[in-house]
């Protein structure tokens, strides 16, 4: 029901968007780029300075799995001379073929380029110890998204930004290197801190509803458990189990997100005794979030 529905909708916005396009007022401005999330908009500013202006299409609050722009996001994209994708998350799946298509001039970079990319369902320690896949949800393609929520993630996302920046504006490398190492050091900062916290603890799982830090737990050795199975509601057993799990690694944490149900949150915090912590990891202060949730596994 829910695809179909979506289809309906991605129709709807795409005639009414030919429509607008159609009567004009689509001038391209030099100084705008679109990116899909506010993490991407967070690293995009740190290096353009007052160069560009960024426009993220999926507000704060909503889920870029699932989110359908606006007409009016889809004339400020095309109004971009450049779009920012993070690489595979399921806004970009769905609607990036029809951006290009409306959009044959607009520079397409890709930040995902270069990382090494988690494929779910593959056999990693962070996910699942005990036979059973815990890293959750399958994206299009098997391609775990996530990419920002990890600090190899970031400073791949702002390497590709530099590189794009100079391509659009080679008369200010020079700008945007220093801006880049003033970001990279933000970086190196705040994965000291995360170190600080995390190396000192003996348990080393955490649960979350949706699983956004399967590549933050694989760079720290954590072990991610997840609520959601595949995008959908986990079943009475499949809860069970995850109870039993968290319980034999004893998990102390459950980490829950605001575009997404707290029920089964709630549920699994009262039956393991877990805390239950609210993040946001599509914040727009990247530093300040990875940092918080480094706290939340530490206990401060």
């Amino acid at each position: 029901m829910y695809k179909a529905m979506r289809k309906i909708n991605f129709a709807i916005v795409s005639g009414f968007i030919l429509m607008l396009l159609s009567c004009g007022g689509k001038e391209p401005d030099g100084n705008l780029i679109s990116v899909t999330i506010e993490p991407q908009r967070y690293f995009a500013e740190k290096i353009a300075g007052d160069r560009f202006t960024i426009h993220t299409v999926v507000p704060s609050g909503q889920s870029p799995e699932t989110y359908d722009p606006t007409p009016r996001q889809m004339i400020n994209i095309g109004k971009s001379i450049a779009y920012f994708q993070i690489g595979y998350i399921g806004f970009e799946q769905a609607w990036m073929q029809n951006i290009r298509e409306n959009n044959p001039d607009m520079k397409v970079f890709d930040l995902s380029e270069g990382l090494e990319l988690i494929i779910n369902g593959e056999d990693h320690d962070n996910a699942h110890h005990d036979g059973h896949d815990h890293s959750g949800h399958h994206h299009h393609g098997g391609i775990d998204p996530h990419i920002w929520s990890s600090v190899s993630g970031a400073r791949m996302i702002a390497w590709n930004i530099l590189n794009a920046f100079i391509t659009l504006d080679k008369e200010n490398t020079r700008y945007y290197w220093e801006n880049y190492n003033e970001l990279m050091a933000e970086i190196n900062e705040t994965e000291a801190r995360l170190v600080e916290l995390i190396s000192p603890l003996t348990n080393r799982a955490f649960i979350i509803y949706h699983p956004a830090l399967t590549y933050f737990a694989g760079e720290f050795n954590l072990m991610q458990l997840c609520i959601e199975m595949d995008g959908k509601e986990p079943s009475t057993a499949q809860l069970s189990e995850l109870v039993e799990t968290a319980e034999k690694y004893n998990a102390h944490v459950v980490f829950i997100q605001k575009e997404f149900d707290r029920k089964n949150a709630e549920l699994i915090a009262r039956e393991t005794g877990c805390r239950l912590v609210t993040i946001n990891p599509l914040d727009y202060n990247w530093s300040e979030e990875m940092i918080r949730i480094g706290e939340a596994l530490a206990g401060e």
